[in-house]
């Protein structure tokens, strides 16, 4: 893990085992998906529905016999239960007792996840979930002046395009999962956030409170990327969202329950009806050598219950954004996980020129799959320090900037699911045509994205290596649709000749850099026969074949 923090110890009470014990089944419950009003919010249905998502058996409560039965049998204290991956964890006195519960026909095992030589806390857990609310804010018209210290990191991304068009992050719910968040109910950035009512939720799963103010500096930073709101100062990337903020790590040791709490986090995220969740947090090793990670088995992007979590939160129709790690350049320089989950968003760091921090972790994952998927500006990111403003480095700070731009377009396209928003940021990156393994497909350009995100779908068009426009279809009969990836914003030329070598047709268009929405092009009433299209920018050329039925 890559963040630090300082949590309040209690080394006067006796030690504590954390484990996981999962269930066989969900039998017997009082719940239905017929009926799930009473276990997800409005929210959380309204969004399943509109992106036409069923609710299933994994959103049914864990089976709440089992877990008394698990609690008294132990004599354990409830941590934590997660529905998607039909398990709970409790706190014991005695290690011993878990052996109490391991011959019930209705656990499927038991795994220690964290051993603490004083408590992790005393009391009992309130993990029920929350209704949130939104708050739909007024559209406004941005300039370059008002954003002050974040314009470099928004301009680099076009993130201010969006805004310009009035989507700022109005109506969507933002989850984000991080170590604390000291000095967020107090800085005077927030205090635009706290008046408008868009703080609905928060929870420190680390020691079941709810108390997330008291903890780090670490997420504050982060989450002033994304809140902030200071015109003329400081502007972040979805300033008028909703908000859920919920501690998930644990700065006094690094163990495997803390992906348990990330687990914990997303579903209480999904059931109060998040858009989008974003996480700056990463692991790879632990205190206990034994449960350190091996990158060739464990990260493969569907392995871990971190990117369990993640790839569950994106079938339910929530977009997850997470951190590649600063483990790069060093004896791991691997992502790290929930980062290499298959169906996250994975971003990585870059500086304002655009070159790679030397720490970002690189890919692919153990899978091969592209990771990061994008990158942001992640040195000297303009981030809140105490009362005032300062500059932090790392893909801690890069990751929530793009979380923000994606729940901007969620705005724009409220029908949008996670994987078409995900693709149009990828397909209007830098580097879509040619991924690397420390950038992935590039620095993305959210004003393409909100341009061609209607245009994301299974089949769409790839780019030959070298190509930047595509035809279709070929041949064609009266009208072909041609596609797009201009490297900058610029005027392109388009010509059609005839085997003579006569200009039969001709064409002009301005297209943004990246990946544009198709142009077509008539071709009514040429004769039958090849022709040749030829598109000309100030940067680059191509030539087309085209065969006219």
């Amino acid at each position: 893990m890559f963040v630090a923090m300082l949590l309040a110890g209690n080394s006067l009470f006796a030690e504590q085992f954390a484990y996981i014990v999962r269930f066989t089944d969900k039998d017997n419950s009082p719940y239905s998906v017929s009926s799930p009003a009473s276990f997800l919010s409005t929210r959380a249905i309204d969004r399943r529905a509109a992106q036409g998502i069923s609710v299933d058996v994994t959103d049914i409560p864990v089976n709440q016999t089992y877990i008394d039965t698990v609690v008294q049998l132990t004599g354990g204290k409830l941590h934590g239960r997660s529905r998607w991956l039909n398990m709970c964890v409790v706190l014991l006195d005695d290690s011993a007792n878990i052996h109490n519960v391991e011959s019930k026909p209705y656990v499927a095992g038991t795994q220690l996840i964290a051993y603490y030589a004083g408590m992790l806390y005393r009391g009992t857990v309130d993990d029920n979930n929350k209704t949130a609310t939104s708050n739909t804010g007024n559209k406004k018209t941005w300039g370059s002046v008002e954003y002050g210290n974040t314009w470099t990191q928004t301009a680099m991304v076009r993130g201010n395009a969006l805004h310009d068009d009035g989507y700022t992050g109005n109506g969507k719910l933002i989850a984000v999962l991080d170590a604390g968040f000291t000095d967020v109910d107090t800085h005077p950035g927030f205090a635009s956030m706290w008046a408008a009512g868009r703080m609905v939720d928060k929870r420190n799963f680390t020691l079941a409170s709810n108390d997330v103010f008291g903890y780090d500096t670490h997420g504050t930073r982060a989450f002033s990327t994304i809140a902030g709101y200071v015109p003329g100062t400081y502007i972040g990337s979805a300033p008028m969202a909703s908000y859920a903020l919920y501690v998930t790590e644990d700065g006094n040791s690094e163990q495997l329950i803390e992906l348990a709490n990330m687990v914990f986090a997303t579903e209480r995220a999904d059931s109060i009806g998040a858009d989008v969740v974003t996480t700056s947090l990463g692991y790879n090793t632990f205190d206990n050598s034994t449960d350190n990670f091996v990158f060739a088995t464990d990260f493969d992007g569907k392995s871990t219950i971190a990117a369990k979590a993640a790839n569950m939160a994106t079938q339910k129709g929530i977009l997850f954004v997470a951190s590649a790690g600063n483990e790069g350049g060093g004896s791991w320089n691997m992502v790290l996980t929930p980062g290499d989950a298959d169906s996250a968003l994975t971003v990585g760091s870059v500086d304002y020129t655009g070159v790679s921090a030397y720490n970002s972790g690189y890919g692919p994952n153990a899978a091969g799959r592209v990771k990061p998927d994008v990158v942001g500006m992640g040195v000297a990111t303009s981030v809140f320090v105490g009362s005032g403003y300062g500059n932090q480095n790392g893909t801690s700070f890069s990751t929530p900037q793009i979380a923000g731009y994606a729940a901007c377009l969620m705005q724009a396209f409220p029908g949008a699911k996670p994987y078409q928003v995900r693709e149009a940021i990828i397909r209007c990156a830098s580097r879509y045509s040619s991924p690397t393994a420390q950038q992935g497909y590039g620095i993305p350009d959210f004003f393409c994205a909100e341009h061609m995100i209607l245009n994301v779908d299974d089949d769409i068009v790839k780019f030959a290596p070298g190509t930047w426009v595509s035809a279709a279809p070929n041949p064609v009969n009266d009208v072909v649709n041609l596609i797009v990836a201009a490297d900058e914003d610029q005027q392109v030329d388009f010509s059609i000749t005839d085997v003579q070598g006569r200009v039969v047709v001709q064409a002009s268009k301005f297209f943004a850099r990246g990946y544009n929405p198709s142009f077509s092009i008539s071709l009514n009433g040429l004769p039958t026969g090849m022709y040749l299209l030829r598109a000309v920018s100030p940067t680059q050329q191509q030539v087309l074949r085209l065969m006219k039925n």
